[in-house]
């Protein structure tokens, strides 16, 4: 059974397969219907565009998105992914063809896909993943670059060279005998690509349901047959001569290499749109279809069986193709069925549509083609790598494809990203320097044994009897490092000096277990990861701690023992006793760990905040759960949250038959005195309010807790009005009945503060937004709820999330 698909113990029967007994009904939906038309249209023009590109013959681009519909789309681990011949793949397949004919081309994509096949069986797709996101794109800009120099000879009339450098010396020859009639051709298939997704008003938002592709290459069509221009048009001879794969001739090293290029492209470029549509479905609105996440594994054994037949029929390397999987999922696609339907739809054009194909004229497809190829160039990866200082790789990437070939540049890439990487790591910057009396030694970057004779060399600086300051810039610090770092500090704190261990970015978190508990607070918003030692001496009358832990603040509770007496023991009235004076002094280290550690580094800032007054930007509420920490999840720091927490997270409603005015009154202070600029209800997994709500009789109990939760009630009837879409988490329908009551009793509080006249006046004039929440516990992953209001979707690691969340609800 697929791992896409959700097991049977969910659901009576398989997701694609009719229910059992009773009439049997037509499998197909009508969205996937659609969307297999939608995906035909654009992959015709394209598959004839590419295997033009490559010099293959024109059918071998039919024969591979035929396969990669039918084959990779039955067999594949992502149901909603299109597979075919693709514009990453076109470099590739033009130089084998240049090298070993096509037939032999067709035998090396054979072997590709039985090198697939074995990838598949010994389930390393994963690992594909761990490539640097600037190679993948470096590799896809660099071919996207060499695909453009070489169509551009054909737009102008000519053909092109196997090399790019020969291209762009061919250039200046090629632009002194344009032809009028190609050129012409491709400005109008050019103009028409542009033009028509940017069509306006209502009628043009109608019409940019056809694909852009299609009305390009069909308007060209149309108009060179009316103006009588003669020019090469697309030539498809009969199948009866169609060649098929031929067993590949040449030195060993040289066919194994082209193996493994072909392989490496293909299941690269497959994995990652495979990664690339679970983001897309999970982003998209309305019901979600009846799959789970891709499994990357299946996905390579699919691919690998499409290129072992497409090869062996005579077809261009098959693999998944970003443009085609992305008009998949947007118009709609629910199963797989859709990508199989669209192989059959390009079978049935291959047979019956040749007269209409063969009207097509090659300047038109190699506009198609170079369009395509300049989007490979994407200014939205620059600017990432930029941002994640990885232009290097992404640059010498991208030369390395351009000039020696696409496995030279990737394996060039590889080696610049870690070189890269070795030299951040090595590249540690110390300094001292004294202020005030105030010995300050400063780490910038990693701290590892070879930065350990720099670091001593600076901390003997310090002398005996002095106040020093040790301020940590890096994410990694290893043994040496550490041992070094402490057993100074140990020196001198015997000597009668001080040490304070402090990071200057936010969010930095130093590893001082052998003095305390507690390490220093970070004063700032980005997170970085921290080393402990291996081994810690326990802390008096405290739990053991962990050897490593990425939230150092919580250490002394980190896997604490209650102290109440177990529930299911007989309890003694000593035994409950020397409970409460646990737990009292337990509340009592807390606070001397936080005086000792914590207030020394804070206390500066507490003091401006005490001055100024707060300004927090956000107020935040949620239940009361002890499981929810909302500086740890969100962040943030003294004066940035304005906090109001009960059990339930319930905002009772304006005006409700057992009223509370403590939440309004916070509402109000919040948005009318303090100006927040946002409010955000936060809901939770095991939410011990829902489940009261959910187990309790009619009418509640007449305790204080019981008349609380009525104001939950509303949540209740909400979930039970099949009227309304219930909410859910993006991916996944909700585990239970518990989940499913937390996820409407945010949107349901989200009403209910819309009620409260301070904020509807903040909300007319545009000076709040709301925001709803979801925190799984157990997953330690937040759910954002997007402006439709419905879906929660998850919140990635660089705390971007789909743009449909970027916007308040």
């Amino acid at each position: 059974m697929s791992a896409c698909a959700p097991p049977h113990t969910q659901h009576p029967h398989p997701p694609h397969s009719p229910p059992p007994g009773g009439r049997r009904h037509f499998p197909v939906a009508s969205a996937d219907l659609s969307a297999s038309v939608a995906v035909f249209l654009i992959a015709l023009p394209l598959s004839l565009g590419i295997a033009l590109a490559t010099g293959a013959p024109l059918q071998a681009g039919l024969v591979a998105a035929a396969v990669g519909g039918l084959v990779a789309g039955r067999l594949g681990g992502c149901p909603l992914q299109v597979s075919g011949p693709a514009a990453g793949l076109t470099v590739v397949t033009a130089d084998l063809i240049h090298r070993y004919g096509w037939r032999a081309t067709c035998g090396i994509t054979v072997l590709a896909g039985l090198a697939q096949l074995g990838l598949g069986c010994l389930r390393v797709a994963r690992g594909a993943l761990a490539v640097s996101p600037a190679v993948v794109h470096g590799m896809l800009a660099g071919i996207g670059i060499t695909i453009a120099v070489a169509q551009l000879h054909i737009v102008l009339g000519g053909s092109p060279d196997s090399s790019v450098l020969a291209n762009l010396r061919g250039l200046p020859a090629q632009l002194a005998h344009l032809r009028p009639a190609a050129v012409s051709m491709s400005m109008v298939t050019l103009a028409l690509l542009l033009a028509w997704p940017r069509l306006p008003g209502r009628i043009g938002r109608m019409l940019r349901r056809v694909p852009a592709a299609l009305v390009a290459v069909a308007g060209s069509t149309a108009t060179a047959a009316l103006t009588g221009l003669t020019l090469p048009r697309v030539d498809l001879p009969s199948w009866r001569s169609h060649a098929l794969a031929g067993l590949p001739e040449g030195p060993a090293l040289g066919l194994a290499a082209a193996v493994l290029t072909t392989t490496l492209v293909c299941s690269v470029q497959s994995l990652l749109g495979a990664v690339a549509v679970d983001k897309l479905v999970a982003a998209r609105p309305g019901p979600a279809p009846r799959i789970g996440r891709s499994d990357l594994d299946r996905e390579l054994l699919g691919q690998g069986a499409a290129n072992l037949v497409s090869g062996a029929l005579g077809g261009l390397p098959v693999a998944g193709v970003a443009v085609r999987s992305t008009a998949n999922v947007k118009s709609g696609a629910m199963s797989r069925n859709s990508t199989m339907l669209h192989g059959v739809l390009v079978v049935v054009a291959a047979l019956l549509m040749v007269p209409a194909l063969e009207e097509i004229p090659l300047a038109s497809l190699a506009a198609l083609v170079m369009a395509v190829g300049i989007q490979m160039v994407s200014l939205h990866h620059i600017r990432t790598v930029t941002r994640h200082r990885e232009v290097l790789v992404y640059a010498a990437t991208t030369l390395g494809v351009v000039l020696l070939g696409v496995l030279e540049g990737v394996l060039l890439g590889i080696a610049v990203a870690v070189t890269l990487a070795l030299n951040r790591l090595t590249r540690t910057r110390i300094t001292h320097e004294e202020k005030e009396g105030v010995h300050h030694v400063r780490v910038r970057g990693q701290l590892t044994f070879l930065a350990v004779p720099r670091l001593s060399r600076s901390l003997h600086l310090v002398p005996h009897g002095a106040h020093a300051v040790v301020e940590l810039d890096g994410s990694f610090m290893d043994h040496a490092a550490y041992e070094s770092l402490q057993d100074w500090r140990t020196s001198h704190t015997a000597h009668g000096g001080t040490a304070e261990l402090t990071g200057r970015r936010s969010g930095i978190r130093t590893a001082e277990p052998a003095l305390t508990a507690e390490p220093t607070l970070p004063t700032g918003p980005t997170p970085i990861a921290e080393q402990t030692p291996p081994t810690e001496p326990a802390a008096p009358a405290g739990p053991p701690p962990l050897t490593r832990c990425h939230c150092r603040p919580w250490s002394p509770w980190r896997n604490h023992r209650s102290c109440l007496p177990d529930a299911a023991a007989p309890a003694s009235q000593e035994a409950g006793r020397n409970a409460g004076r646990e737990a009292g002094r337990e509340l009592t280290r807390g606070i001397g760990s936080f005086q000792r550690n914590t207030a020394p580094l804070v206390r500066a800032e507490l003091a401006r905040l005490a001055r100024e007054g707060q300004r927090p930007a956000q107020l935040f509420l949620t239940c009361a759960d002890s499981r929810l920490v909302t500086s740890m999840i969100t962040a943030s720091g003294p004066g940035d949250l304005f906090v109001v927490r009960n059990v339930g997270n319930l905002a009772p409603a304006p005006g409700e038959e057992y009223g509370d005015d403590s939440v309004a009154a916070a509402v109000e202070y919040a948005v009318d005195v303090l100006k927040v600029r946002s409010i955000t209800v936060c809901g939770h997994s095991g939410c011990g309010a829902m489940q009261a709500l959910l187990t309790a009789e009619p009418g509640g109990a007449a305790t204080p807790l019981g008349r609380w939760l009525r104001h939950g009630l509303p949540s209740l009837e909400r979930m039970a009005d099949d009227r309304r879409t219930r909410p859910r988490l993006a991916g996944r329908a909700p585990a239970d009945a518990v989940e499913q009551l937390c996820l409407t009793n945010v949107v349901q509080q989200l009403e209910h503060l819309r009620a409260h006249a301070p904020v509807a006046r903040a909300l007319a004039a545009g000076e709040l937004e709301l925001h709803g929440m979801y925190f799984h516990v157990g997953e330690a992953q937040a759910y954002l709820l997007g402006r439709t209001g419905t879906v929660f979707a998850d919140v990635r690691e660089d705390g971007s999330a789909a743009e449909e969340l970027r916007s308040p609800v």
